[in-house]
């Protein structure tokens, strides 16, 4: 992570994370920005969490455990090194410490806490703000390798080469849902249940991800992910990689998807829908009239009027031509040659199967002739 980036712009799960019996369990810490609420309980390497977030379970931290003022902690927390309460901290359980305690004034802890190092009950700067401050001011001043320093030093101890899940300021994370302002990006290997909503979203390989996909930009989609719901995107383009599959349906701007996708549902795009196969590019797009286009072929380009053309050759056209005469539906209609209206989306169903195959050989009784 640069040192001159907000840590906290984006939903960040990494590999290996999952969701277990209502727990958030990773291998790496754990950021949660001021005001946000986790519904999970968590457990982590070292658990750090800014002003009013809410846990909605207990929490484990394998290492240190860092809480702003005015958070709250539903269950109970067991911390395996040292610990840090802010002022006004409610903890609905109980706490042990394996190492020491610092905490704040006016700290609400309802079934008691023990601690084997020492216990200081004062309204300390939390260690984590005075770290940010520390570094902001070196970074202010143009001292980058003197704050890298720092980090190498506050981390020089520390064996775990995890990456961190980040949880943005006012973001909420539950069960049900998974909600950012920021944009997000999910891991390989990741099991999540909640629908995920975000600026946009880029899911990694072989996730389990029980919930639907929202965004207002792009989504793109990791080969061997299986999402339990719907994708959705306002503005965006989708792209789903092989062995992708989506059990709801797809809608978007413009739709890449590889032959090797599977969506169960409806899969809708008012732009442009195109597959991508072994050597080839197969592209459906809106004419200017609403009406619909098929196109064979490796090339395909866009003309000036916005119109798409595809480069293909003699042999493929005299096939087309051929299924159109024999009477074969083709997987994608023109709905302009049919006289029906359109909408100007593009849509596919489930059940639809595409086929692409322009050099399939045509028996010579259903060959037009000259007559």
């Amino acid at each position: 992570m640069s040192l001159g980036s907000d840590p906290l712009d984006e939903l960040a799960i990494p590999d290996g994370t999952t969701v277990e019996e209502h727990d958030l369990v990773t291998d790496g810490d754990v950021i949660v920005g001021g005001q946000s609420t986790v519904e999970f309980g968590v457990r982590g390497h070292n658990v750090i969490a800014g002003e009013r977030v809410r846990f909605g379970g207990h929490i484990e931290a394998e290492a240190d455990l860092r809480l702003d003022m005015w958070s709250d902690v539903a269950d109970n927390v067991l911390v395996g090194r040292d610990a840090y309460l802010g002022e006004r901290v409610h903890v609905g359980g109980r706490l042990m410490v394996s190492g020491d305690l610092d905490i704040g004034d006016d700290v609400d802890i309802e079934e008691g806490f023990e601690a084997n190092g020492w216990i200081v009950i004062r309204n300390p700067m939390p260690t984590i703000v005075f770290v940010f401050v520390y570094l902001q001011q070196l970074l202010r001043i143009g001292e980058e390798e003197a704050a890298e320093e720092v980090v190498s030093e506050l981390l020089e101890n520390e064996e775990v080469e995890a990456d961190p899940v980040v949880v943005p300021r006012n973001g909420h994370v539950s069960d049900d849902s998974w909600r950012v302002s920021t944009p997000a990006a999910i891991g390989d290997d990741c099991r999540l249940h909640g629908n995920i909503r975000a600026e946009s979203i880029e899911v990694g390989q072989r996730n389990d991800v029980f919930g639907s996909l929202r965004a207002r930009g792009d989504i793109s989609v990791g080969g061997g992910t299986v999402i339990h719901g719907d994708v959705t995107t306002r503005n965006g383009t989708v792209e789903l990689a092989d062995d992708v599959e989506v059990r709801g349906d797809v809608s978007c701007e413009d739709l890449h998807f590889h032959e090797g996708a599977i969506v169960d549902g409806t899969m809708r795009a008012s732009g442009e829908m195109s597959m991508v196969k072994a050597g080839t590019h197969e592209q459906i797009a809106a004419d200017g009239d609403g009406g619909r286009k098929r196109f064979h072929g490796d090339a395909v380009s866009a003309g000036e009027d916005g119109s798409t053309a595809a480069s293909v050759g003699a042999e493929r056209a005299d096939a087309e031509d051929s299924e159109t005469q024999s009477g074969e539906s083709n997987d994608f209609r023109s709905e302009s040659d049919s006289g029906e209206n359109s909408d100007s989306e593009t849509t596919a169903d489930a059940g639809d199967i595409f086929k692409f195959d322009a050099d399939t050989e045509v028996p010579e009784s259903e060959r037009p002739t000259d007559e």
